[in-house]
């Protein structure tokens, strides 16, 4: 099996119609028959086309992670719980304004400004909220659009969508930013170079963001609109134990609203149920929280040569602070991203009937598969 010959019909009956679209806006090609309504996807009229690259590059259709690791690596996939890395540590931007207005560290934030600014890269493909906090993909070309594009919504979007809207022969090096399942796209486009949309050699950054799940954004900012004035939110943020709890953070004002998890989990993406990757693992860079022991700080896990001598420059430079990462939160940050997997294979299997039918999975190899499948817990 393989994504050739395939098009938006077979999207929407193996992707979209089964829950499994996680709103990367990876099949938003310029192609007139696909749009976005408020996060989703929705097939404008009827398309006969085959072998499109709406098929291709969803990170929901045939995924070969070995094949795109060698792509983007040089090397067969890492089976370990967080995928290939050579360093792993904790930093934060040593810019008091980013730091201010980044999530955790400012760490994202901090590395993007740098590159832009020594000329690694011209553009770079991410998200931003507008005034009503509808996060949006964006391509920032400044250090102000970055610092206006810093932050989370926790709500999926459509980020990918930012890259392919960049023409064809766009010659600007390109920095993306994205979840798991929009750096597993990107790392398809890399493999499988796209029809309509800039070369993958462009694309000189990747930056992945360590995500425990997204928010439906159809069904989640409708619920957000009800309960508070948006305009007027400053940040939103989920701190980590012994709070759990959805905080919304105001302009001008001392008083914070948190909301229970309990009250938002209604509202993730069904989708992440069956992902598998939590940490971006094809991706340069890892950015994640360092959790409650360490507020305002990143963790960061440094996968390829280019994010190596990207953190060395930052390093080099004194654009960051950084920390050794203490073993135990690396030994939490692996069970969580075991539990992920454990949790993906389980889910998928109840989904197919079949342990045979793994979806977009079924490439694993199946000494990898078993291990991830519970049994030998």
């Amino acid at each position: 099996m393989s994504d050739t010959g395939k098009g938006v019909k077979e999207l929407f009956e193996e992707v979209i119609n089964q829950g499994l679209c996680t709103g990367c806006g990876a099949c938003i090609t310029g192609c007139p028959y696909l749009v976005d309504h408020e996060g989703r996807i929705v097939l404008m009229d009827k398309c006969t086309g085959a072998d499109g690259d709406c098929y291709k590059h969803c990170p929901r259709t045939f995924l070969d992670r070995d094949a795109i690791s060698r792509t983007v690596f040089g090397r067969s996939y890492d089976d370990g719980e967080i995928g290939q890395f050579s360093e792993i540590f904790m930093a934060r931007s040593n810019d008091p304004e980013i730091r201010g207005k980044g999530q955790d560290g400012g760490t994202v934030t901090g590395l993007l400004i740098m590159a832009m600014e020594e000329g690694l890269i011209d553009v770079v493909a991410c998200t931003r909220m507008n005034k009503e906090k509808v996060p949006r993909g964006y391509l920032a070309r400044s250090r102000s659009e970055l610092l206006h594009c810093a932050g989370s919504s926790y709500e999926a979007c459509l980020a990918l969508q930012a890259y392919r809207s960049l023409p064809k022969d766009d010659l600007e090096k390109i920095a993306i930013v994205g979840r798991g399942c929009q750096i597993e796209a990107v790392g398809k486009i890399k493999q499988i170079p796209p029809q309509n949309s800039p070369a993958p050699k462009n694309i000189k950054l990747s930056l992945g963001l360590i995500c425990g799940w997204a928010l439906s954004q159809s069904a989640f900012h409708p619920y957000l609109k009800g309960i508070c004035e948006l305009s007027n939110v400053s940040k939103f943020d989920i701190p980590h134990t012994p709070h759990y709890s959805f905080d919304i953070h105001f302009n001008n004002h001392p008083d914070t609203m948190s909301l229970r998890l309990d009250r938002i989990k209604p509202f993730i993406n069904p989708a992440c149920w069956f992902c598998w990757d939590m940490t971006a693992e094809f991706s340069d860079i890892s950015v994640g929280s360092a959790g409650a022991e360490f507020p305002g700080w990143n963790t960061v896990i440094v996968r390829s040569t280019v994010g190596s001598e990207l953190v060395l420059l930052a390093n080099r430079k004194g654009i960051l602070e950084s920390r050794s990462l203490p073993n135990h939160r690396l030994e939490n940050l692996k069970k969580a991203a075991l539990k992920r997997k454990n949790a993906a294979y389980e889910n998928i299997v109840k989904k197919t009937g079949n342990d045979e039918d793994l979806l977009y999975l079924k490439t694993l190899p199946g000494a990898i598969a078993e291990r991830y499948s519970g049994n030998n817990e």
